[in-house]
């Protein structure tokens, strides 16, 4: 069984809860691959850059300047930050962009409704024998959201598409979570004993409806089932410090 385990950028800018998580990571048995984000980091090296950040519906608009920013960021300073300090803990980890090896592939995302959100990436070809090979030979894979395309450049592209679309190709026998601030999944974002143990695609709709599932959750939840449907055995949201715990996404 291989884990597929994504980080956000959350728990990754502060640096007791990193440090936390990545022990647990380490901790964990068998095959396994991290995806990070880091797109508070981003906001924050972009604001000591002078380069005004603009999203819309929780997604990052990257412009040329902005996708120089989100590659330092997340391909170079957060990737390898992350790919030291495992080592330090006896992983052997090896840091990946969607272009080393041309594993993962994108399209530059279509200008929708008038909204263009430069360069983005939307996922289309995942060769999950080239992680496969990396696994089977000792390797842990640790993943920055960037992804490439045809044309030959860089796409910033959503670490919990780039997760899903990862334990995806992999599958069937793979478990993905995604980890983050919450304790996972909840009824009132500011209570934490208001967690939802399981989410089924019936009691999802309900939860869109009655604006209990609202803004990042949305994309996290909807790359949650689309994993299940492409064999993914187990999908589970939860908070970084707790691997076993969380919201259980189930068909």
């Amino acid at each position: 069984m291989i884990q597929v385990i994504k980080i956000g950028g959350g728990i990754l800018e502060n640096e007791a809860s990193r440090e936390m998580f990545l022990r647990q990571f380490a901790a964990v048995e068998g095959p396994k691959v991290l995806v990070h984000g880091g797109g508070r980091l981003a906001t924050t090296m972009a604001e000591r850059l002078g380069v005004k950040t603009q999203m819309i519906d929780g997604r990052r608009v990257t412009d040329k300047e902005t996708l120089d920013i989100v590659t330092m960021v997340y391909g170079g300073l957060v990737n390898k930050q992350l790919v030291a300090s495992l080592h330090t803990r006896g992983v052997n980890a090896i840091g990946l962009t969607g272009a080393d090896g041309g594993w993962m592939k994108a399209v530059k995302r279509p200008i929708k409704n008038g909204i263009d959100y430069g360069f983005v990436g939307d996922v289309t070809q995942v060769n999950g024998a080239f992680l496969r090979m990396l696994v089977d030979n000792g390797y842990v894979p640790v993943i920055a959201p960037l992804t490439y395309s045809q044309e030959g450049f860089l796409l910033n592209t959503n670490a919990d598409t780039i997760a899903s679309s990862t334990a995806t190709s992999l599958a069937p026998e793979v478990q993905l979570t995604f980890c983050f601030e919450k304790a996972g999944v909840l009824r009132d974002a500011d209570d934490e004993s208001t967690l939802i143990p399981r989410i089924t695609r019936e009691s999802y709709k309900q939860l869109l409806a009655d604006g209990i599932v609202s803004g990042g959750m949305i994309p996290k939840i909807d790359n949650a089932f689309a994993a299940i449907e492409h064999g993914v055995q187990s999908v589970r949201i939860t908070h970084a410090n707790n691997l076993q715990g969380g919201t259980i996404i189930i068909e």
